[in-house]
C-alpha cells in the first residue's frame, strides 16, 4: 500500500473581508493542473454543501488533465466521490448536516426527453460535477441539492469506500445491461478497478465462472491476489482458454471494458452463439474489428449492447441505492481495492505519476481524512 500522506491542508482560512477560503486542484487548461486557493461556497436555496472525504482519480481524470482538458476553464476536477453535509440553503434540509454519502455527480436538464423517462445519463444537455462544474478534488463541494447524495445506512461502511460508489455502480449497470444471470460464464476484458467490481458484481448476480482478462502483469496479479481467475492475453490465449472452461461452448456474456481493437476482437472470438457483449471501454482511436469477427457477429447472431454510466431513478431499480444497500449488508466490498491515497498537497504528484507510469495502481483517491 502506498500512501502520499504528508501535512493534511487546514479546511478553509479566514481570509481579509471575512471571506472564507479553501484548497482544490484546478484544472486551467491541458496539462496545467494545480492546487490553488478558491472562496469556499455558500449554499442558497436548495444547494448542499458537503465536506469532501474523499474522491477517486477516475481513469478518464488521466487523459483529461494531460490530453484532452475539459469544456470549461479553469475546473475543480474529480466526480467519484463521499462528502459529509455540513451547511445547507434551505432550512427545512438542517436534518442531513453531519450525514455522509456518496454523490451522484450527473446533473441532468430535467426536460429533454430522455430525462422524462428517467435516462438521465442520456441527457442531451447535462452538467457534471468534476468537468463541467467544479467537482470533489477540493476540501469542499457545492451540490445542487440533496437529490445527488445517497447515505449509508451501515455507520461502520467508511467514507472512503463510499467514494467507490460511482465506479462500483457503473460496474453493475454494464452487468445489467450484458443481462448477467444465474449460472452464466462472464468474462470480463481489462482488469482495473472497474474490472474488478464487475467480477464482484457478476458473482453477486450468481455466475458459475467468471474471468477477468488483460495484458499486464501487474493486473493480472492483482485481481488473481483477490481470488479472481485471471488470463493475461499476452502469455495465453484467451479463446482457447474460455472455450476449454465452457466445454467448447464459449461465454454466456462478455463485457469489453478496453476500448480496443484487440478487446472488441478477443469479446467476439470469446462469446458463445446468441451470446452478449457489453460494449464498456471508451474506443480508441482507430479502433477496428477484422473481416472474419466482423462476421461472426452476424453467423452467431451476437447482442451487442452499449453502456453507458448507470442508471438513477427509483423504478425499476435505483442502481446506486442498490451498490449502497450492497455495500451496507457487508455484500459488496470496495475498500481492498485502493492502493494510493494522496492529501490535496501532493494530488498533482500522485497525477504525474500515474501518467508518467512511475507506479502501478489498482484505485488512486484523494483522501481528506486527518
Amino acid at each position: 500500500m502506498n500512501n502520499y500522506h504528508f501535512t493534511l491542508p487546514k479546511n478553509g482560512t479566514e481570509m481579509d473581508k471575512g471571506v472564507i477560503q479553501m484548497k482544490a486542484m484546478r484544472l486551467h487548461g491541458i496539462n496545467q493542473f494545480t492546487l490553488n486557493e478558491v472562496e469556499k461556497p455558500v449554499p442558497k436555496g436548495s444547494e448542499i454543501l458537503v465536506k469532501v472525504e474523499a474522491c477517486g482519480i477516475c481513469g478518464s481524470d488521466i487523459p483529461r488533465v494531460y490530453e484532452l482538458g475539459t469544456r470549461v476553464f479553469p475546473v475543480t476536477l474529480g466526480h467519484e466521490f463521499s462528502g459529509t453535509v455540513v451547511e445547507v440553503g434551505d432550512e427545512e434540509d438542517r436534518e442531513l448536516i453531519g450525514k455522509t454519502g456518496a454523490i451522484f455527480p450527473l446533473i441532468p436538464c430535467l426536460t429533454c426527453e430522455c430525462c422524462l423517462t428517467g435516462n438521465y445519463a442520456q441527457c442531451k444537455n447535462y452538467n457534471y460535477l468534476g468537468s463541467r462544474s467544479d467537482g470533489g478534488f477540493a476540501e469542499y463541494c457545492l451540490l445542487p441539492s440533496k437529490w445527488h447524495l445517497v447515505f449509508s445506512n451501515n455507520p461502520n461502511i467508511s467514507k472512503e469506500s463510499l467514494s467507490l460508489v460511482e465506479p462500483a455502480t457503473v460496474a453493475q449497470h454494464a452487468l445489467r445491461k450484458g443481462e448477467v444471470k444465474a449460472g452464466d460464464t462472464v468474462v470480463i476484458l481489462g482488469a482495473g478497478p472497474i474490472g474488478i467490481l464487475m467480477a464482484r458484481w457478476a458473482r453477486l448476480f450468481g455466475a458459475k465462472n467468471v474471468v477477468v482478462v488483460d495484458i499486464t502483469d501487474e493486473k493480472v496479479n492483482f485481481a488473481k491476489s483477490r481470488g479472481l481467475q485471471a488470463v493475461h492475453s499476452l502469455k495465453e490465449n484467451c479463446k482457447e482458454v474460455i472455450l476449454h472452461l465452457t466445454n467448447g461452448i464459449g461465454a454466456d456474456v462478455v463485457i469489453e471494458g478496453t476500448g480496443t481493437s484487440n478487446g472488441i476482437n478477443t469479446a467476439v472470438e470469446c462469446v458463445r452463439t446468441f451470446g452478449s457483449i457489453a460494449l464498456l471501454g471508451n474506443p480508441h482511436k482507430d479502433t477496428t474489428i477484422s473481416l472474419a469477427n466482423h462476421s461472426d457477429i452476424l453467423r452467431k447472431e451476437i447482442i451487442l449492447k452499449g453502456v453507458w454510466n448507470s442508471y438513477y431513478l427509483d423504478a425499476p431499480v435505483n442502481e446506486w441505492r442498490y451498490t449502497v444497500d450492497m455495500m451496507d449488508e457487508g455484500n459488496l466490498v470496495v475498500s481492498d481495492l485502493i492502493t494510493h491515497r494522496s492529501n490535496l498537497d501532493h494530488l498533482g504528484t500522485l497525477f504525474d505519476h500515474i501518467y508518467e507510469r512511475k507506479i502501478s495502481i489498482c484505485k488512486a483517491i484523494y483522501s481528506n481524512s486527518k
